[in-house]
């Protein structure tokens, strides 16, 4: 019963630093590369090929 209890209570710390670390709404490192992407997807997209 105890390791069950351990268990289940490393699985709800995991869910709450994933949620903190990256899932974030703007500081997060999900929306970090995300808008990374965008920046460097726009700067691909102003390269002007003769």
């Amino acid at each position: 019963m105890r390791n069950i209890l351990i268990t289940v209570m490393m699985l709800v710390v995991v869910v709450l630093l994933f949620n903190a670390v990256v899932a974030k709404d703007s500081t997060g490192t999900k929306d970090q590369i995300e808008t990374q992407g965008v920046n460097a997807n726009t700067k691909i997209g102003t390269i002007v090929i003769p």
